[in-house]
């Protein structure tokens, strides 16, 4: 093992410093998700239901999350590697096209420096080891469902289900919680909001969430535990209280127009990724 390799993994710091530099790196791809994602599985679906239909199936471009290259919306200018480097080049061009000028949207490297600290802190909060691995991995994808669900109301199964058995996964070690309490975790996080789900249904005639915010719910208690759930609930359906109630008086935004509850769920859990354990303890002291 070379030099830089032993004070990677011996000095926090370092290591912390490195992830950071990753998260970067990996919120630039996560750009990528978030835009293609929902684009992709849209062309999926139409190709889906024009099967279904015996008709022909719709052209559409074909696109994954490496194919085509990175490209401006409004004049189709591809994305050189130099100004596509993470927060360096969104600087640099000063949030604009190098070709139209058309603005950038300074999301992108919002997304870019939140994945990065983020991912610092977990490494901080881990230390080098599987627990930092994984909570890396679950910060990730937790951003990723936090932006797709905001712009889309989607939360893909694409990311929900491999996320749980991920959890499961990193549990079977007992890297987070014990592997019973993650079964119980997953199973219960499901079947609360789902049994939410069908209580308000019956009541309104109306669909108050979604089934993916089940399934995100679940994937948390897979990787934190049944413990953590209530907890999680909580947090959740208070910043999410807030939040639309400041949308409604401030942004005047119809009371009908729905709210995308993953989010906040993901915030939850990465507060519960965190603190969730002491959160947890001194709730139960105040009780």
């Amino acid at each position: 093992m070379t030099q830089g390799w032993k004070i990677l993994l011996s000095d926090s710091t370092v290591f912390s410093i490195f992830c950071g530099f990753l998260g970067l790196l990996v919120g630039s791809f996560l750009n990528v998700v978030i835009h293609r994602l929902p684009k992709m599985m849209d062309n999926d679906w139409r190709c889906q239901c024009a099967e279904l239909l015996g008709a022909e199936p719709l052209s559409t471009e074909a696109l994954s999350l490496v194919r085509p290259r990175s490209r401006c919306p409004e004049c189709g200018h591809p994305i050189t590697a130099l100004e596509n480097i993470p927060l360096i080049s969104w600087l640099a061009l000063r949030g604009q096209c190098s070709a139209c000028h058309t603005s950038i949207s300074p999301r992108y490297p919002m997304v870019e420096v939140l994945t990065s600290l983020l991912t610092a802190l977990g490494a901080a909060h881990f230390g080098f080891g599987w627990a930092a691995t994984g909570g890396i991995l679950l910060i990730w994808c937790l951003i990723a469902l936090t932006f797709i669900d905001f712009d889309t109301q989607l939360l893909p199964d694409s990311i929900t289900l491999p996320l749980l058995w991920a959890g499961l996964l990193f549990n079977l070690f007992g890297t987070y919680t014990d592997l019973q309490s993650a079964v119980v975790g997953a199973m219960a996080g499901y079947l609360t909001l789902w049994s939410v789900y069908w209580s308000f249904k019956l009541a309104t005639g109306k669909e108050g969430m979604g089934y993916g915010d089940f399934k995100l719910l679940a994937a948390l208690g897979a990787w934190l535990g049944w413990q953590i759930l209530p907890l999680t609930i909580l947090l959740s359906s208070l910043v999410g209280a807030l939040v639309g109630i400041a949308l409604i008086l401030l942004a005047k935004r119809g009371r009908n127009v729905p709210i995308p509850f993953g989010p906040y769920l993901a915030t939850a859990g990465l507060i519960a990724l965190f603190w969730g354990k002491e959160l947890t303890q001194t709730y139960l002291r105040l009780m």
